[in-house]
């Protein structure tokens, strides 16, 4: 059985040889050889120059590939996207030695307010995420899984607790999809007082009016945040409008911030759902968006959060690469340069570059993964 690294040894040539002959990086080859596997991108092509390579050394080709690879694929750069995990990757470590690190960057990394990045677009959506709670509004912010969400929320309650008065409201149901008008009835009911909750609809509303009025009257605010929004349905919507309505003179009594998935932005859409037109048109629409301009800057961040510098890690060309590899997706349009999907990429490939020996992640690494 003649694999590649075997048929290598025969000639008495280095990895470096063939990448030269190969004219491709010698980290790209180094792999091919160690896996026996030839790139995902233009295999067949690479397995014919190989082949040429050992004829002219008077070796035979390689006949045992660990995998075979297909070359006709539509979009080689479409079909990695759909390889980006969102799940956490753990530097390994071999990686953590490489790099000389005393942690890793990338998990339990927000520790503090001054681990988090924020970029003006980030500083926006936060200041309206805090304009509705203070002026009790209606804002749905709408961002892919890993687009920072959760964090922008936290720096919100961060802040909001810090003002003092704004107290904040969150239903605790974990599946919004069996949320009810009476579930967020009681849960405003709980987080604002210590009454028990009436048991008829009409007595539950007319005591959270009660409520609110009080405290409004008092001058605490109040806003009802909620997670997952995308899957709240249609009738529990339609209630939100109510509850936003209660009002003193001019003055509104509670504000509301849905935080949500891209589905969001589907259910707010009057065209689909015209039964939710009071709502939508009342309802200010904010996307978090990528960090397409910040990957570098973010990453500086990161690294000197965790004690490291950027240079040490990262290339020249490596951020450019990323950032080329995270903005197609199968449609051909949008990006996926979100916090916790360039986590993710970064740290696999640090762990390819510390397994292959080379100095820092380079656009060749990233074009592996």
């Amino acid at each position: 059985m003649s694999t590649l690294k075997a048929q290598l040894n025969k000639t008495g040539s280095s990895v470096l040889a063939l990448a030269e002959h190969l004219g491709m990086s010698y980290s790209t080859v180094s792999k091919a050889v160690r896996l026996n596997k030839p790139p995902k991108r233009r295999a067949e092509e690479f397995k014919k120059q190989v082949n040429i390579f050992f004829k002219l050394h008077g070796v035979d080709g390689v006949d045992s590939w660990s995998e075979a690879a297909t070359t006709d694929q539509p979009d080689p750069q479409t079909e990695m996207n759909q390889d980006i995990e969102l799940e956490n990757h753990m530097l390994t470590q071999e990686a953590i030695r490489h790099f000389k690190l005393f942690r890793n960057p990338f998990i339990n990394d927000i520790r503090s307010i001054r681990d988090i990045y924020l970029n003006e677009d980030c500083r926006y959506v936060l200041a309206a995420m805090k304009d509705v709670s203070r002026n009790q509004g209606i804002l749905a912010v709408v961002g892919d899984s890993g687009a920072g969400k959760s964090v922008l929320r936290r720096l919100l309650l961060d802040e909001l607790h810090n003002d003092g008065d704004i107290s904040v409201i969150q239903p605790k149901i974990i599946d919004k999809t069996r949320a009810t008008a009476a579930g967020i009835c009681d849960a405003i009911i709980s987080d604002i007082s210590s009454e028990t909750p009436k048991r008829s609809m009409e007595a539950k509303a007319r005591q959270v009016e009660r409520l609110l009025m009080t405290a409004f009257k008092g001058g605490q605010r109040h806003v009802l945040i909620i997670e997952e929004a995308h899957d709240l349905t249609i009738p529990v919507m339609k209630y939100l409008k109510r509850f936003w309505e209660l009002e003193d003179g001019f003055s509104k009594l509670l504000g509301i911030l849905l935080i949500g998935q891209t589905e969001l932005f589907h259910r707010l859409d009057e065209r689909r759902h015209y039964e939710l037109r009071e709502f939508i048109r009342r309802c200010m629409v904010i996307e978090v968006p990528p960090l397409d301009h910040d990957i570098e800057a973010y990453l500086k961040h990161k690294f000197e959060c965790a004690g490291c510098e950027y240079s040490r890690i990262m290339d020249n060309d490596g951020a450019p690469a990323l950032r080329e590899r995270l903005q197609t997706r199968r449609n051909q349009s949008g990006s996926l340069v979100y916090p916790q999907v360039i986590n993710n990429l970064i740290t696999r490939a640090m762990n390819l570059c510390a397994s292959l020996g080379e100095d820092k992640v380079n656009k060749d690494i990233i074009k592996e993964l």
